[in-house]
């Protein structure tokens, strides 16, 4: 909402700073905002008289504030622009700043009493003086008054840490807005390192070892009242756990201290002892625990669930795929693995991850297609109806990209395991923000916690989520000689128990015919799928409806698409998602361009042009290049070798898969081919993926999708990842018609 003096604000820097803050032409939109923030710094900072001028309050800024200012009020301020930027910085957050005349006046006074008091710091700087840290907390969008719903329990906790600890060098003045965060996190780890006795300049904010062993001799009990039980109470407030901000260990303090160690899975005894104060300030808490749980990317032999076994470990993480096929190797469950988890009395459960180290990774249709990607691996690998999947984001995802990028991903994975009947639960794997924001969107039941990645802004400062089941808190390794392994050690809460039999699993067997049973079911995720893009059932722009499309690259030619398949060891799913895919876009432009080809050499014998043709819509030159090379190679016979350069040639084999589905068909596959191996000679200047198989891993399908629409530029970069959603969606029929 724009503030007519926000906007008096903005004009004065643009009027006394134009060209000289090295920034743009500020909006002058009433709207408070880093943008005004950061010219404010920027102002400041010339003033000053600093050479080089930055959007960042630093240790430059404070030092120059504090040798040449360490006081400001209407006797000291240097200038009238000087008392302009206090002025601007008061109104931009929700302070009285006077008329911007330039003057420390009475309501500036007023306003820096108020604003010291909101930040809890006045009777660490008593009196109207604006000092260099209070000036810091000024110029940045922290509130120092509840916002947003903010709890004043943790308020008056932000305010106490404020008032304490604000004379340490290394301690800056939070925010007071009733809300955790990772700058209230840091903040207490400082409290309790500067009542350990620790120095400015060891003092870091860090849950080091010396902290640790620190804190192994300050346990806190019942009777206790003293600043440690200030600080462990404070800690349990930021926990979100119902109890009162006190220096006075009370019953209640304990009562609520078990409760919180029944739910971390701590030993119960109601007192602040060394792990609780682990898990109240770090994420992944104590670390030397043992848990019930791991995770890992190596295979579990007999000798290492004797080892897994001997260490308390039931629970077992391992992952349904290794989207790369590289190392490590064993990342994804090993022939025979499930057997010999079982067959130890241990229980897994599975971890879906692709890529997953960017927010760019996360998109409702690659959260479509990770759906029936995990589906499709869980049944192969023998997991049972009723296991529940985590979907990793193993990533430090900011809140932005968690609300656009991950939440439609959930969603699209929702929608995925909907379709296929609700036969699998999805979890969570992440840091704590994204499993506590996916569990409340209702996209997942439990969640897996990388609480071991502490410095995560996701996990620093926020409590754990209510619906955990695993938490993630430390590498180890674990056993000797055959049995040793690494795993990441993970506490169980028995909110999840994987699986502890499996069903046979489900070997690379060639394609066969579609199954009659399923290709209903087929054709109505692969609609389902297409209008999730955008591409209606019926109506719209395109020349053939779904029914259309699926009749002819499905079911039209189902035993010339088998037959390609067996001859050329590659699954059925990318022939026919490609051939799909190309048939469901075409559109009125392209038959109107398809009829001005064939007039013109019917009329002059020219090829005028080489659109794409036909229900895979081919190249001439793509055709050619990749008949050629199947000529070549051996991968197909019974046809000459044909001249790109003539006319001729290109128009035939053009107009043959313009009239000819199954020649196109055919095409499909033996372009796929020269894909496989490089595209040589052709407009690709990929490596070759290596010889075609039926166990291609998400890289390998990927890329023989996106090179049959071009070169690793967009469009085909990201019309590849939806193709890729279609591929799962045909290759789980396919996988049902040949395990039937």
């Amino acid at each position: 909402m724009a503030d007519e003096m926000v906007r008096r604000a903005q004009a004065f820097i643009n009027a006394a700073y134009d060209g000289k803050l090295g920034i743009g032409h500020l909006p002058e939109n009433g709207e408070t905002g880093w943008k005004t923030m950061f010219a404010l710094t920027r102002a400041l900072q010339y003033e000053l008289g600093i050479a080089t001028l930055s959007d960042t309050f630093g240790p430059t800024t404070l030092s120059t504030l504090q040798t040449k200012y360490p006081i400001l009020n209407a006797s000291t301020v240097p200038s009238a622009n000087f008392a302009r930027i206090i002025q601007s910085a008061l109104y931009c957050k929700g302070y009285d700043g006077g008329e911007i005349d330039g003057r420390y006046n009475s309501r500036v006074i007023a306003s820096i009493l108020k604003l010291k008091q909101n930040m809890g710091v006045d009777f660490a700087y008593p009196g109207s003086d604006l000092v260099p840290k209070v000036f810091k907390g000024l110029l940045n969008m922290d509130a120092y008054t509840t916002v947003n719903g903010g709890s004043n329990t943790i308020r008056g906790v932000q305010q106490w840490l404020n008032g304490n600890y604000v004379h340490r060098r290394d301690f800056f003045i939070i925010p007071a807005d009733g809300h955790h965060s990772r700058d209230v996190a840091k903040s207490m780890l400082f409290a309790v390192q500067y009542e350990l006795g620790m120095a400015d300049g060891t003092a870091n904010g860090v849950f080091g070892p010396g902290t640790q062993a620190g804190l192994k001799n300050h346990p806190v009990a019942s009777g206790d009242s003293n600043t440690w039980v200030r600080l462990f109470s404070a800690g349990m407030v930021l926990n979100q756990r119902p109890t009162a901000f006190t220096g006075t260990f009370t019953s209640a303090l304990a009562s609520a201290v078990s409760d919180f160690q029944a739910f971390v899975k701590l030993p119960v005894n109601g007192r602040g002892d060394f792990s609780t104060w682990a898990s109240l300030l770090v994420s992944h808490g104590d670390q030397s625990r043992k848990g019930a749980a791991c995770d890992g990317v190596t295979r579990i032999t007999p000798e290492r669930a004797a080892t897994l076994k001997a260490e308390g470990i039931t629970y077992i993480g391992r992952y349904l795929t290794n989207p790369t096929g590289g190392k490590p190797y064993e990342k994804e469950i090993q022939e025979g693995e499930l057997a010999t988890i079982a067959a130890n009395g241990l229980r897994c459960f599975p971890i879906y991850q692709t890529y997953g180290r960017d927010a760019s990774d996360f998109s409702y249709i690659a959260g479509r297609t990770a759906g029936q990607a995990a589906i499709n691996a869980a049944l192969d690998h023998g997991f049972k109806p009723g296991t529940r999947i985590f979907f990793a984001v193993d990533f430090d995802a900011l809140l932005e990209d968690i609300v656009n990028n991950v939440l439609p991903h959930f969603k699209g994975i929702q929608d995925a395991i909907a379709d296929d009947g609700n036969r699998f639960q999805i979890g969570a794997y992440g840091p704590r923000n994204v499993c506590t924001r996916v569990a409340e969107a209702g996209h997942s039941t439990a969640s897996f916690v990388s609480d071991m990645s502490s410095g995560f802004s996701g996990n620093f400062g926020y409590p754990l989520p209510a619906d955990w089941a695993y938490d993630q808190i430390v590498t180890r390794t674990v056993g000797t000689g055959a049995g040793s392994i690494e795993i990441d050690v993970n506490i169980a809460s028995g909110r999840d128990t994987g699986q502890g039999t499996f069903n046979t699993p489900r070997t690379a067997k060639p394609d066969t015919r579609l199954d009659p049973s399923v290709t209903t079911a087929m054709m109505t995720d692969v609609g389902k799928y297409m209008e999730s893009l955008g591409y209606p059932n019926s109506g719209g722009t395109r020349s053939y409806q779904h029914w259309k499309c699926f009749q002819t690259t499905v079911l039209d030619h189902d035993q010339v698409i088998t037959e390609l398949s067996n001859r050329h060891k590659m699954r059925k799913a990318l022939i026919q998602t490609t051939a799909y895919w190309e048939m469901r876009h075409i559109d009125p432009a392209d038959e109107a361009a398809w009829a001005t080809v064939i007039a013109a050499f019917n009329t002059t014998g020219k090829y005028i042009r080489d659109t794409s043709t036909g229900i895979a819509k081919q190249r001439a030159v793509t055709l050619i290049g990749a008949w050629n090379h199947g000529l070549t190679k051996g991968y197909v016979t019974g046809r000459p070798i044909l001249d790109v350069g003539r006319d001729e040639d290109k128009y035939n084999i053009w107009k043959k898969a313009y009239d000819d589905q199954a020649f196109a068909l055919t095409s499909v596959a033996v372009i796929h081919m020269w894909d496989i191996d490089g595209k040589p000679g052709g407009d690709d200047n990929s490596p070759a993926i290596g010889p075609p198989r039926l166990n291609f891993n998400d890289r390998e399908i990927y890329e023989v999708l996106r090179r049959y629409q071009g070169p690793p530029v967009e469009p085909a970069l990201g019309e590849a990842k939806k193709r890729m959603g279609l591929y799962y969606i045909m290759e789980k029929y396919n996988s049902i018609s040949r395990n039937v």
